[in-house]
């Protein structure tokens, strides 16, 4: 398995003094991420998605190992609701065709009042070109299906894993032979971290699922205080110490500089 961890998004500014140095500007940013991190996910493009040029000039600044994942667009998943998707998945595809190889997952994060619909699901996978993984984060419980379940599976579509407040808020189902796991929020005492001990369970659940020769997603998106760089530093440790295989990430939680 390798383990690609990162966080939701790289452009904060209270990262300055944990990530980036202070006096470092906010252009250089991308690349000081990428020499402490090899994948991110563009956390971003749900709200605007950005055109393929700005897709291929991040591709030019980061290193040819550097995996971004991709939200998809809330045009998709908040306005149109997952119908009618081939204009907007065919635009997304070919806006972030601009990174190339650097292109990883495309996330689907559904509404939290968007009832379960497989049908509807089936259809908007079914619009993704082959070899595109696509990982799925529904937040109502009607979704919580074997019918559901099927159909990712059957489209080799990722349940996405999500934790907040240290549980997991979706059920443990692997749908796809690789996997994706989103953060949100930790309950440690230093708000919004998450504690060692819950991170060293989410190695253990994510290396129970997949074995080593196949590859697992995480992303930390507890972004206030630096808190999601940190995470992601400790998680990666743990992963390490548990033989995982894990890409690069800071040799130990980052000091403030």
């Amino acid at each position: 398995m390798t383990l690609f961890v990162g966080t939701s998004g790289w452009q904060y500014r209270d990262w300055r003094g944990v990530l980036y140095p202070r006096g470092c500007p906010t252009r250089l940013w991308l690349e000081e991420y990428a020499a402490a991190f090899a994948t991110v996910e563009l956390n971003n493009a749900f709200y605007r998605l950005p055109e393929r040029e700005t897709f291929a000039s991040w591709r030019a600044r980061v290193p040819a190992d550097f995996v971004i994942a991709v939200k998809a667009s809330r045009f998709l998943t908040h306005v149109k609701r997952l119908r009618e998707p081939a204009e907007p998945v065919r635009r997304l595809m070919s806006r972030a065709a601009g990174l190339g190889g650097r292109l990883g997952p495309v996330l689907l994060q559904l509404p939290p009042t968007l009832r379960a619909d497989p049908d509807l699901l089936d259809a908007c996978l079914a619009r993704f070109p082959p070899g595109a993984r696509v990982a799925v984060e529904p937040r109502h419980d009607s979704w919580w299906t074997p019918r559901v379940r099927g159909v990712r599976e059957s489209r080799g579509a990722a349940l996405c894993w999500a934790d907040a407040h240290g549980r997991p808020v979706t059920p443990l189902w692997r749908t796809a032979d690789w996997g994706y796991v989103r953060f949100h929020v930790g309950r440690a005492r230093a708000w919004p971290h998450y504690g060692r001990r819950c991170l060293a369970t989410w190695v253990d659940r994510t290396a129970a699922v997949w074995p080593d020769d196949l590859d697992v997603y995480a992303y930390f998106n507890n972004d206030p205080t630096g808190a999601a760089v940190e995470d992601a530093t400790a998680f990666a440790a743990a992963a390490h110490r548990a033989g995982r295989t894990v890409t690069r990430t800071p040799a130990r939680p980052p000091a403030h500089r």
